[in-house]
């Protein structure tokens, strides 16, 4: 659990409710303060004030994102204009609540930033897992799958790139194999979730 903020009334107050809940917090007083010793690895959330001095809380937002950290963010805010709430929104933050907050409130909106932040680890983790068993492939395996999730028939795709059909036959049963999958659906919803991770 990660807290930004430059009161220190607030951080003190924070770290006492998160403690007191389980979590580790790691605190600190300002944007510059965070990028110098960025969280990594491990499931977390940031909870950023968003009138930071220098560098303001939405600013150092961009910032994370710009260095792929992937923390689920909760702004903190004692003046919540209508702007800072759409610039919150935009930039992907979970939520934002008003000072003083409500404990409770706030533990709830922890609680589903930490979820989420594990379906994330959980999806990245099967995605890597994917990313293996795609390497493993030969060129021409590789080439073969792009045939088979297009559709293709073993025919046509020992036409289309100039090989017997079993020779299409052997390298397809390797390519199954080698991506663990039973059937051409198993093998086309795999590609398909790499795809998907790809264009976001």
């Amino acid at each position: 659990m990660f807290v930004v903020d430059d009161d220190p009334d607030v951080r003190v107050a924070l770290d006492r409710l998160l403690r007191a809940s389980g979590w580790q917090v790691k605190a600190y007083a300002s944007a510059g303060e965070f990028l110098d010793g960025p969280p990594r690895g491990g499931r977390g959330c940031v909870l950023l004030d968003v009138n930071l001095p220098g560098m303001s809380g939405p600013e150092l937002h961009e910032r994370i994102l710009e260095r792929g950290i992937a923390y689920p963010v909760v702004y903190l805010t004692g003046n919540c204009t209508l702007s800072t709430g759409v610039r919150a929104m935009k930039a992907g933050a979970l939520d934002l609540l008003e000072k003083p907050f409500d404990e409770v409130e706030l533990l709830r909106v922890v609680e589903l930033a930490i979820t989420r932040d594990a379906d994330r680890l959980t999806s990245a983790a099967r995605l890597d897992g994917i990313r293996g068993r795609l390497a493993r492939l030969s060129p021409r395996e590789r080439e073969v799958m792009d045939h088979v999730v297009a559709g293709r028939l073993n025919k046509q795709i020992a036409s289309d790139l100039g090989i017997a059909e079993k020779t299409v036959k052997v390298h397809r049963g390797r390519v199954m194999a080698k991506m663990e999958v039973r059937s051409v659906a198993q093998l086309v919803h795999l590609c398909d979730e790499l795809a998907a991770s790809a264009r976001h």
